[in-house]
């Protein structure tokens, strides 16, 4: 059997070739019905466009870069997760290039580097405000920020300040002293990500404005064995009942390993409130701020593909709210 055409999906929906290519392409002119008409035929026909003609014909690579801290974590999986179905759905290809240090985002600053021949173009969680501003980022395609703000550029981007105020509105309620875990995060101001001071400065206010302080704050890089390293020191330092914000729920689950191991009791001798509510955060009955991390890269992802399609307007800027989720750590 010969594989479905363009011409065949065209006939079978009842339209042109040129509608159905509008339809591969995500063009706004195209009517909602019409496009479902088209993508139903496709299905029918199990029809996959050829990539190489696709590319040929429309001048475009079909592609978007993005551009990661690191692969790793939980955190980028789930929000690789949202941007990938987002460009699946408008039959774009993604490349990853996870930059881990200073010297990577130096090299991809060159606009002659591979993940600038994309068509468009991907940045997680470092705030580059200063580097669009100073015109540092070369860009001749268009660019979104994903966890991260940034002025004049489109971006995703979540409420860390909010965020660390609900955990801090809570915590104040809890018995013993109040307590924090944070994580290290990069000084060099080019690399830097405001994620973790954000929580930390929204965590604080709530906690000052409740009439209370955080008695102890210890810093700890992003490993779950250094982590549980320092909730060992921490339980050995603080009387019990305690409550302790720990700023991402990998640190949260250390100190829980810790405080399980020491036969304390979880929400009674040590209260603890994490963040990110982590696919496994619920089975461990952490306490949490959950991150819709998904919705938000698949927005990151929908207003990219807008700037493809045409869209010539100011920027966008897309705020997501993190919500307190109660269980049994707090």
């Amino acid at each position: 059997m010969r594989k479905p055409t363009i011409q065949d999906v065209a006939r079978l929906a009842g339209v042109g070739v040129g509608t159905v290519s509008r339809v591969l392409n995500n063009h706004t002119a195209v009517k909602e019905g019409t496009r479902d008409t088209v993508l139903k035929a496709m299905a029918q026909l199990d029809y996959t466009p050829n990539p190489h003609a696709r590319r040929i014909a429309g001048g475009k690579s079909y592609t978007i870069s993005v551009l990661l801290p690191v692969m790793t974590t939980e955190f980028y999986v789930r929000l690789l997760n949202g941007l990938e179905q987002a460009f699946q759905e408008a039959r774009y290809d993604v490349a990853i290039f996870p930059l881990m240090d200073q010297s990577r985002l130096e090299r991809y600053l060159g606009s002659h580097t591979l993940a600038y021949q994309a068509d468009g173009l991907v940045m997680a969680t470092y705030n580059l405000t200063q580097l669009f501003n100073e015109h540092r980022l070369k860009l001749n395609q268009p660019a979104v920020l994903v966890d991260a703000y940034g002025e004049g550029v489109d971006c995703a981007y979540m409420d860390n300040v909010a965020g660390g105020q609900l955990a801090g509105e809570y915590a104040a309620r809890l018995e013993g002293p109040i307590h924090a875990m944070w994580v290290e995060t990069e000084l060099d101001q080019l690399f830097t990500t405001r994620v973790f001071e954000d929580r930390r400065r929204g965590f604080h206010s709530a906690v000052s404005a409740a009439g209370r302080q955080v008695e102890i704050e210890l810093t700890t890089s992003f490993d779950a064995y250094a982590a549980r390293t320092v909730a060992a020191g921490l339980l050995e330092r603080t009387p019990f009942p305690c409550t302790v914000f720990a700023s991402a729920d990998l640190i949260a689950a250390s100190l829980l390993d810790e405080v399980l191991a020491r036969g304390l009791t979880p929400g009674r001798d040590v209260s603890i409130i994490g963040f990110d509510d982590q696919p496994w955060a619920e089975a461990r009955g952490l306490t949490t701020l959950h991150q819709p991390v998904e919705s938000m890269g698949y927005e990151a992802a929908g207003l990219l593909l807008n700037r493809l399609a045409g869209f010539k307007g100011a920027p966008r800027a897309k705020k997501f709210t993190p919500s307190l989720v109660v269980r049994q750590t707090a």
